[in-house]
């Protein structure tokens, strides 16, 4: 009798562990984005599923990113400021070519092989010239910020999408208010709106 109850609970068991893991994946295929108002607090959330594609998840360390970007940005200063000597622009290759391979570890698979493209290897093993060293740090630098620019327009256009879908679900309530030109303020790393004053490129490096 008490092998029966053990084999009855082991089974038991086994179906739960089932359907937790049916529960994590269908958690891993849907996201929930969350809805701010005006003044930043959330007002909703609204689900959504693995078609949408989160913008977000395009960098998958952003602080190594970012900390890199702000490196290679101030490298380029470094290389503006002042002539360097053979030594100094030997340091500077390799430290360029290993921000490269740093960068690649923090970016999905998409943006990793679109770096491999564009970041061409310099082609001599001597120092290379300031000039080339000004081309390729000015050329990451760019494309890091066209990379955080890109993904910020798109978490704003999720956003709104977001709200108005939310605002569909709520119909016959009241509406929920807007932002200054539609867009909702207070989200993480989203600086002012497009076109408002104060506003510049490269905020985020």
């Amino acid at each position: 009798m008490g092998a029966m109850t053990e084999a009855q609970s082991a089974g038991q068991n086994d179906v739960q562990d089932q359907a937790d893991e049916q529960g994590q994946d269908d958690a891993a295929r849907s996201g929930t984005v969350v809805v701010v108002g005006p003044d930043g607090r959330p007002v909703g959330t609204v689900q959504t599923d693995d078609s949408q594609e989160d913008p977000a998840r395009l960098v998958e360390q952003p602080a190594k990113v970012m900390r890199i970007g702000s490196m290679i940005k101030q490298l380029l200063e470094e290389v503006k400021a002042a002539p360097l000597d053979d030594a100094s622009r030997h340091r500077m290759r390799e430290i360029h070519e290993r921000s490269i391979v740093e960068l690649k570890e923090g970016l999905a698979v998409e943006l990793r092989e679109e770096l491999e493209r564009l970041a061409l290897p310099f082609t001599e093993e001597k120092a290379p010239s300031e000039s080339e060293l000004r081309i390729a740090h000015a050329q990451l630098v760019g494309w890091l910020e066209g990379l955080f620019h890109g993904i910020q327009a798109a978490l704003v256009a999720q956003q709104m999408a977001a709200r108005v879908q939310l605002e569909q679900m709520r119909s016959g309530r009241q509406a929920l208010p807007s932002g200054p030109g539609g867009i909702a303020p207070g989200m993480p790393g989203m600086g002012q709106p497009a076109g408002g004053e104060g506003h510049s490129t490269g905020q985020y490096l």
